[in-house]
């Protein structure tokens, strides 16, 4: 089972939710403070992050950031408000999902392994390619081996978080399709209810960031206004 750790400030959130994983076969590592839980990244070596927001001394968004600029560690937002700006903040931060407590523990459960499937090796149906090794694709500066799950631009392998990574190649395997958020939602996210598109609009910011020469006119994961999103073409 997935190693999960938590880093919440609130002592009853913190053994409600480490208990409800505890019971559904998770080892979990629980931390009261984003130190804390820096601390334990090394030694514990989680599987996925499960981090609160509002934590005392550094927030959860900078230890967001901290994670994300040493590890490509999956890592879920916990969130007590729901609140529009938080949530933006945290995905922009390099979040890839987000709960708002509170939350059941079949709830957890659910998004902790719609996640980590992103970080699986894609299913051949996913992707549109046939069974056996596949060559490296390339578009433009950007290479993308599907097979080992690495992307490369101007030869230099990019550091993509999960998200990041699986939607870049589900676009990119069909090229100049273009798929609305909700559409994106379902199977990058796999959020077969009518999810939140700020998700995948966070992502592709963040994606762009690191692919694109120019975020703001963007040659790879171009937007269709009133539409949605596509790969190319270039």
């Amino acid at each position: 089972m997935p190693r999960v750790l938590l880093i919440e400030d609130d002592a009853a959130v913190r053994d409600g939710v480490t208990l409800a994983l505890r019971r559904r076969g998770h080892e979990v590592a629980a931390a009261a403070s984003g130190e804390e839980g820096l601390e334990a990244l090394p030694g514990f070596r989680p599987d996925i992050v499960l981090l609160d927001l509002m934590l005392p001394g550094k927030d959860g968004f900078e230890i967001c950031r901290l994670i994300r600029a040493e590890r490509q560690l999956p890592i879920i937002m916990l969130t007590a408000r729901g609140d529009d700006l938080d949530v933006v903040l945290g995905l922009e931060a390099g979040a890839d999902d987000y709960i708002v407590k509170p939350a059941r523990g079949e709830v957890l459960e659910a998004r902790i392994r719609a996640v980590l499937r992103r970080t699986a090796l894609p299913a051949d149906g996913e992707t549109g390619t046939e069974p056996g090794p596949a060559p490296v694709e390339t578009y433009g500066e950007l290479a993308i081996d599907r097979a080992g799950l690495v992307v490369a631009k101007g030869g230099q392998d990019l550091a993509l978080a999960p998200s990041e990574m699986k939607l870049l190649l589900f676009l990119s395997a069909t090229p100049g399709q273009v798929f609305s958020r909700q559409q994106l939602l379902e199977h990058v996210w796999e959020h077969s209810y009518h999810g939140d598109a700020r998700l995948v609009d966070a992502c592709v910011m963040r994606l762009r960031t690191k692919i694109e020469d120019t975020p703001r006119s963007p040659r790879y994961v171009q937007t269709v206004r009133g539409f949605g999103y596509r790969f190319g073409p270039l």
